[in-house]
């Protein structure tokens, strides 16, 4: 995929209870970068601050960090809340929603902010978000990736 392919900016998300990070694309796919945090207060709140950074940045869709859970888990996990967040975020906006693994990204972006020389914030969830992104910019870039299948949206 050519930065001439790419269909515009893609909006990221570090689902937290509390606290979210999110990123922002460049309209080409080329590059992630953190936009802010959301402090999270009530879905409906949370999701009209999300559909509002869609239509403020024009972004064509949303990336949701996916955390890994342990095969050997069976009762419901961190990755289950976040499906079920997700498909009700894609019920709430107008653009599909995708869900990419974040492995390690909290810890990259620690690692990213220690390499820098700016002082470290308090919360790095929105780097997280910019790694999570990235991460998934190169797949479909570098890797030759195809795009994942958007999540459906919740029928609540």
């Amino acid at each position: 995929m050519t930065p001439h392919d790419f269909p515009g900016r893609l909006l990221a998300i570090d689902y937290g209870l509390k606290v979210a990070g999110l990123a922002i694309s460049d309209p080409t796919g080329s590059i992630a970068r953190p936009l802010q945090l959301l402090r999270r207060t009530s879905k409906k709140a949370d999701f009209a601050l999300i559909d509002a950074l869609i239509r403020q940045h024009d972004a064509v869709g949303v990336v949701v960090g996916l955390p890994e859970s342990p095969p050997e888990i069976t009762v419901y996990t961190a990755a289950d809340r976040v499906r079920l967040w997700a498909s009700r975020l894609a019920a709430a906006v107008d653009v599909p929603v995708y869900l990419w693994n974040e492995r390690h990204s909290t810890q990259e972006a620690e690692e990213l902010l220690a390499e820098t020389e700016h002082a470290r914030p308090d919360r790095v969830d929105a780097v997280a978000a910019a790694v999570i992104l990235q991460s998934f910019l190169n797949a479909l870039r570098d890797e030759g990736f195809p795009w994942p299948d958007p999540v459906e949206p919740a029928r609540e």
